[in-house]
């Protein structure tokens, strides 16, 4: 005997929402989604042409895609023809990849991935799943969609570019000796420009054309050969000179997409070469990518924002800024590991936001240790006289102030540092220990007494037990997030190139991996209340008392 099994006989429910199961994935996209305002749809609307798809249903259905670690426009295609949750997701429409991998790259749509983060976040603090004291901020690399050997890298181009400039030079100056052309005005007599080397040839041309006229209008054989051989000279400068405006321009070009980068690929200009993790040939290859910078609470993706440089302490004002114009106001602490501790951003916390940072500097962890408190020749070591302003060094020596120096950063950052000098290091038994300055000359010592109280504040503050408990959960905070993206949703590559693009992208793989998350605890706390209600415990008792 058999079950019924009869495929000319139409099978209902025709909602496809009844075939998910009760936590599926699929209604917290849906959820998520239409929590968003319909005002921020009304950008893709459209009064011409033949009716578009709904943003809702495109933002829906890619989204759920990620989730299930699908990031090809083509195969997102494909799952809308046999997925179920995707099908109910769509509600029948199969939109074309070309149509997915358009609206995934739409400048407007950033913009709703806000607004997801944002309603996400809402639903996390209503449901008091997060604790909204503290935000976790960390970075890492994404390697881009770029080839491997496409690099351009800013100290070649400037030496390249001086090389070219110090070369058309030259040749200008031979072209005036040997009387082929007359001078041009020149703005700047060290370097001539663009289009002061197109006046050349320019004028190499029409130099040119006189001998082709005068060979024309020649009848003599031997004057006609002599004009050729003449002819030869111009015709070289010429061709070098416009392989000179060629090579200027590209600089030229080259110069402006690097900007303050040292790098980029001309596959993908906004990508920046960096030092990835994933060295699999072992020779610190570099490969072109992106600095991902995320803020999270509870494991979940709360701000993002992507930068070219790889460095994080540069990224760090830049990304709260973003985090406080778009996403949510800034928390009471801060927190972030030492990568992040520098001067500038500890001034821009306390000073400019009114906020507690919990991150450390780089020499925290070692200034802890019994060997560094104990070396005589560290200056935090040294006894310091308050009212003098003096220092006093291993040998029993005074170390005087002398003068104050400032000194700027490559991003413009002004650091205010007191010099001190030893009054005497001749004959100095310790000399060769303590400093590496020339015979007949003393030590000197730099002392930025903001960077150092700063320290002090941060060691104090770290020191707390209730400052000290939430900067523990940072490496169980934020950390775990890059894992399930590059590790669960094996999302280590960019399929896409420019930064805005990119930007998307990344934001619909953040917001994956907080859905699978959120649906996954919530999976756990239904199983919970299931097992915690009354025909649960009624059993329980029942089995505990045949037992007895």
């Amino acid at each position: 005997m058999f079950k019924d099994y009869n495929m000319n006989q139409v099978i209902l429910p025709i909602d496809l929402a009844y075939k998910l199961q009760e936590n599926d994935i699929a209604f917290a996209v849906n959820d998520l989604v239409e929590s968003i305002p319909d005002e921020a749809f009304n950008c893709f609307y459209r009064k011409t042409g033949y009716p578009a798809y709904h943003p809702k249903m495109m933002l829906k259905i890619i989204l759920c895609a990620y989730t299930q670690s699908v990031f090809s426009g083509r195969k997102i295609e494909a799952l809308l023809k046999d997925s179920i949750r995707m099908m109910w997701l769509a509600q029948g429409y199969e939109p074309s990849y070309r149509t997915i991998n358009r609206f995934r790259v739409d400048p407007d749509v950033a913009d709703l991935l806000r607004q997801c983060f944002v309603q996400f976040r809402s639903q996390l603090v209503q449901k008091e799943m997060i604790d909204n004291d503290a935000i976790f901020i960390d970075g890492t690399k994404i390697e881009a969609n770029a080839n491997k050997l496409t690099f351009v890298w800013k100290k070649s181009v400037e030496r390249y570019s001086a090389g070219l400039v110090e070369k058309s030079n030259q040749l200008y100056k031979e072209l005036l000796e040997q009387d082929i052309l007359p001078a041009i005005e020149q703005d700047n007599l060290d370097e001539l420009s663009t289009e002061e080397l197109d006046e050349i040839v320019e004028k190499l041309d029409e130099r040119i054309e006189e001998y082709d006229n005068q060979i024309e209008a020649s009848k003599d054989t031997k004057v006609r050969k002599q004009l050729r051989s003449e002819r030869k000279t111009p015709k070289q400068y010429r061709k070098r000179f416009k392989d000179f405006v060629a090579r200027k321009q590209k600089y030229r070009r080259d110069l402006a997409i690097l900007g303050e980068r040292n790098s980029y690929s001309k596959t993908d200009h906004d990508a920046t070469f960096m030092r990835m993790k994933d060295d699999y040939m072992k020779n610190g290859q570099l490969k072109a990518g992106y600095n991902l910078q995320i803020a999270t609470e509870g494991q979940y993706t709360l701000a993002y924002d992507i930068f070219p440089n790889p460095t994080d302490t540069r990224t760090f004002i830049p990304f709260l800024n973003r985090i406080e114009k778009g996403f949510f106001s800034l928390p009471s602490y801060i927190v972030a590991d030492a990568g992040y501790g520098s001067e500038q951003n500890y001034d821009d916390i306390l000073n400019n936001r009114q906020r507690t940072p919990l991150i450390t500097y780089g020499m925290y962890r070692k200034e802890k240790k019994k060997a560094y408190r104990h070396y005589a020749f560290n200056l935090s070591n040294w006894p310091y006289d308050q009212e003098s302003d003096t220092f006093t060094c291993p040998n029993g020596k005074n170390v005087t102030f002398q003068y104050w120096s400032k000194k700027k950063d490559k991003a413009g950052f002004q650091r205010t540092f007191k010099v001190y000098e030893c009054e005497d290091c001749d004959g100095c038994p310790l000399r060769l220990q303590c400093t590496k300055a020339k015979e007949g000359k003393n030590r000197k010592v730099y002392y930025n007494e903001k960077w150092e109280n700063q320290k002090a504040y941060i060691r104090e503050v770290l020191s707390e037990t209730k400052t000290g408990d939430i900067y523990g959960k940072r490496k169980v905070d934020v950390e775990p997030v890059f894992g399930f993206l590059k590790a669960n949703l094996r999302f280590t590559r960019m399929s896409v190139r420019g930064k805005d693009k990119v930007q998307n992208e990344i934001g619909f793989a953040l917001m994956a991996v907080n859905l699978r998350k959120y649906t996954v605890r919530q999976s756990h706390q239904s199983s919970l209340l299931h097992k915690n209600g009354p025909i649960y415990r009624m059993t329980i008792i029942r089995t505990v008392f045949y037992l007895i």
